[in-house]
């Protein structure tokens, strides 16, 4: 007599199907949930202090003491910057995001910023 090998087969799949739907689930549980956390990127920086830059008279220490290290640092046309930055992301608020982007010259002056923010 040959025995049916499909009623195993078919268990086999489903006992394996199960942990796949449990573990969907409790992942798109946290998905849905963490809208209501914060995602909060970069670092804090005195915005008010902007307005103290003088472009081709601050220096980059300068800069450093007024806002402390740079969140990241980069290139942007041959010119080196530096970028504050703090953004605040929430499933059920606006966004609250501010930048400030620093370019600098071969003398380490201060060439133009950039600042943008979120508060109107």
């Amino acid at each position: 007599m040959i025995k049916s090998t499909t009623n195993v087969y078919s268990r086999r799949r489903i006992s394996g199907v199960l942990p796949r739907i449990i573990f969907l689930t409790v992942c798109m549980s946290f998905v849905f949930s963490s809208g209501c956390a914060n995602l909060n990127i970069g670092y804090d920086f005195p915005d008010d202090q902007v307005k103290n830059i003088r472009i081709g008279i601050t220096t980059k220490d300068e800069i450093r003491t007024i806002f402390g290290e740079p969140w990241r640092v980069g290139l942007e046309n041959g010119q080196k910057t530096w970028t504050y930055g703090k953004y605040n992301y929430s499933g059920f608020k606006e966004t609250d995001a501010k930048d400030l982007v620093v370019r600098f010259t071969e003398k380490n002056i201060v060439e133009s910023y950039t600042f943008s923010t979120t508060n109107r």
